[in-house]
C-alpha cells in the first residue's frame, strides 16, 4: 500500500473512533438507563410535563427513571410506569410527588418512603401521589387574590371618603 491510502484508512479510523465516543456519551447522557431494576407504577392527576427518561428521586439522589406514560381508560388517570435501582427497597407505604428542579426547569417524581415493614415487589403500584402542580394555575390565583385585594382596599378608602364627619359636641 501506498502512503496516502494508510493515511486515509488512519483518517477513517478516527472519524469512526470520535462517531463512538458521541454515541457513548449521548446514550449515557440521555435519561435512558441500560440496567434493569424493577418497576413500580402510580397513578397521577396529571403529569404536566413529565417526559420520559426523567429522574426518579429518594432524597434528592436519583434512583430510577420514568420509562413508560399511558392513559388509564376506566378512571382517565395517567399511569406512569418507573425502573427503580434494585439495591433500594421501598415500603409499601411510600409516596410519589411529582415536583420541579427548578422555577424554569424541568419535572421528575420525588418518592417519599413510609414506615412499613413490608416492601413493594416488582410490578407494584405506589398508591399515595400527588400530582403536578400547575405554574400558571398558582401564578393566576395569585393575581386574582391580588386583584381582588386590591380592589377591596380601594372600596374602603373611598368609604372612608364618602363618609360624613361627625361634628364635635358642645360642652362635653
Amino acid at each position: 500500500m501506498n502512503r496516502r491510502s494508510i493515511a486515509e484508512i488512519l483518517a477513517g479510523a478516527l472519524v469512526l473512533a470520535v462517531a463512538a465516543v458521541f454515541l457513548f456519551y449521548a446514550v449515557t447522557h440521555s435519561g435512558r438507563t441500560l440496567t434493569t431494576g424493577y418497576t413500580l407504577t402510580a397513578k397521577f392527576d396529571r403529569i404536566d410535563g413529565l417526559p420520559q427518561g426523567a429522574a426518579v428521586r429518594l432524597s434528592g439522589v436519583k434512583i430510577g427513571s420514568v420509562v413508560g406514560q399511558r392513559i388509564d381508560r376506566e378512571t382517565y388517570l395517567a399511569v406512569v410506569t418507573m425502573q427503580i435501582d434494585p439495591g433500594i427497597q421501598l415500603p409499601t407505604d411510600t409516596s410519589a410527588e411529582i415536583t420541579s428542579e427548578s422555577l424554569l426547569g424541568g419535572r421528575y417524581i420525588a418518592l417519599v418512603p413510609g414506615g412499613s415493614d413490608r416492601m413493594l415487589a416488582d410490578g407494584s403500584t405506589i398508591e399515595a401521589t400527588q400530582s403536578a402542580i400547575s405554574l400558571e394555575a398558582l401564578l393566576g390565583r395569585f393575581i386574582f387574590s391580588v386583584t381582588d385585594l386590591v380592589s377591596a382596599v380601594g372600596r374602603e378608602a373611598q368609604g372612608q371618603q364618602q363618609a360624613p364627619a361627625n361634628p364635635a359636641r358642645p360642652g362635653g
